[in-house]
């Protein structure tokens, strides 16, 4: 049975390369056997900065972004966050896109590829660990970053060394584990609320 994963671009700024690193965490998806994998790119949703007037976990959405952004989440056993490092944070668009829903992130796991220059943002993929963690997710331990992505860029795509894709086939490998694991208790919650 495949895991649907969603690979998130978090990224939404003009001439970002953010696309370029999620089509490479696709492309390993694709060919790794455990998932149904599906590319996310939080720029096409448009989502405002927290517009709904309820909390959101009493899911009472009143706009169509919102809905769609939590049919999107709600419909995935797995993610992989893709972030860039801004200021040592990631965006505040990925930091919002995640705020604007609740229930939906529970009890599934989350890994997390991040570029940037000589850390390959790994400050940011710290940071947006801990807000998985907070929404209930499992956020895993590796994180597969990428330093001086815009030297890997070849042709409009991401030419990957060894220990990065070792990294991100070992976080495929685990998201699977963890994936599979957790599938009931979210599966359970969805069935409970409806």
């Amino acid at each position: 049975m495949s895991l649907k994963l969603k690979i998130i671009t978090g990224s939404t700024r003009p001439g970002r390369m953010g696309p370029i690193v999620a089509n490479w965490v696709a492309e390993a998806a694709a060919k790794h056997a455990g998932f149904d994998a599906e590319l996310v790119d939080i720029a096409d949703l448009n989502l405002p900065l927290l517009d709904e007037p309820n909390h959101p976990a009493a899911q009472q959405y009143e706009h169509e972004h919102t809905k769609k952004w939590s049919a999107i989440i709600d419909d995935a056993d797995a993610f992989i966050f893709v972030t860039p490092e801004y200021d040592s944070f990631p965006s505040a668009a990925l930091v919002n896109a995640l705020q604007l829903l609740v229930k939906e992130w529970a009890y599934k796991p989350a890994g997390t590829v991040s570029y940037g220059g000589i850390s390959g943002g790994l400050r940011s993929a710290q940071e947006l660990r801990q807000l998985i963690g907070n929404l209930n997710m499992v956020a895993l331990n590796g994180v597969v970053p990428v330093p001086f992505h815009w030297e890997k860029i070849e042709d409009g795509k991401l030419v990957a060394n060894e220990p990065m894709e070792q990294g991100l086939a070992g976080m495929l490998d685990e998201l699977v584990k963890w994936g599979e694991t957790l599938k009931p208790m979210h599966s359970a919650d969805v069935a409970a609320a409806a």
